[in-house]
């Protein structure tokens, strides 16, 4: 049996495709302000977890990120709230010039693929000290989404959370009126970078094609009330199933672990277009 289980291990191991080490990893609190399906105004939270390599930065959920201590793993309560908000894992530079963007919209994973985007950063002489960094402020109007950014060059990266980058320094805080990033800490981590996993499954299209839909989807006035109306046999589109009793709460998970919403919260895009 342990022979077997190695074996096993072994050949998941081999099936992943490292392609950067991060030479940090940081991690963002990350905010999105919205109402709930009653129109009640709420405030979802999460943390974003962005590695940084040489090549490669890779930005995902936290849930997704595979390095974890006991206490610092993500809860049950950290997984639906995570699908309450639509973070996609974003891999800037892999393959090169280029950026990938992986999510799971159910019943499916979509892969979405472009050349790197460029953000017209304009920058200012404003400065904030945002988690004991000196910033510099830097404002831009990426996808049809404005953004203010503070960055300091005591960190000389140009990596941020999710798509921002670009500027001088590591992103240490972006907002808009919506959603704000901020950092939270920073882990001096030589992970991995792994690729997005071989899965003849996935639907890969041109990026704007799945932020087309993504927006369409969870943008419907519908949405908030019933998350699944898009999905004409929601029964058949369930592949498998387990519900979980989490504090006095039945929850659902679907599709390889996916969190069924009954109840969603208005759509607050990043982008769009």
């Amino acid at each position: 049996m342990t022979m077997m289980a190695l074996a096993l291990t072994i050949a998941a191991q081999a099936q992943v495709e490292v392609v950067d080490t991060a030479q940090f990893v940081a991690v963002y609190d990350y905010e999105c302000r919205t109402q709930n399906d009653e129109a009640a105004p709420v405030t979802d939270k999460m943390q974003v977890v962005v590695q940084v390599g040489r090549t490669v930065t890779k930005s995902m959920p936290c849930s997704a990120y595979p390095v974890y201590d006991d206490e610092s793993k993500p809860d049950v309560d950290a997984g639906f709230q995570e699908a309450l908000m639509h973070m996609p894992t974003v891999w800037i530079g892999r393959p090169s010039g280029k950026t990938t963007v992986r999510e799971f919209i159910f019943p499916h994973e979509y892969e979405g693929y472009e050349e790197t985007p460029d953000i017209a950063w304009m920058l200012t002489n404003d400065t904030l000290t945002v988690s004991g960094y000196l910033c510099q402020q830097a404002t831009a109007t990426f996808r049809g989404v404005e953004w203010h950014a503070w960055y300091t060059d005591e960190i000389p990266s140009s990596a941020g959370p999710w798509r921002l980058r670009g500027l001088p320094g590591l992103i240490v805080k972006a907002e808009n009126e919506a959603h704000t990033f901020s950092l939270a800490g920073l882990r001096m981590e030589a992970s991995p970078i792994t690729a997005p996993e071989q899965n003849p499954e996935v639907h890969r299209m041109r990026y704007a094609k799945l932020l087309k839909h993504k927006n369409e989807i969870y943008g419907n006035r519908e949405y908030p009330k019933n998350p699944m109306y898009y999905v004409p046999d929601l029964q058949g589109s369930i592949t498998d199933m387990s519900v979980l009793n989490h504090n006095g709460q039945q929850l659902v998970l679907a599709n390889g672990g996916h969190p069924l919403l009954t109840k969603a919260h208005v759509y607050q895009p990043l982008e769009l277009k």
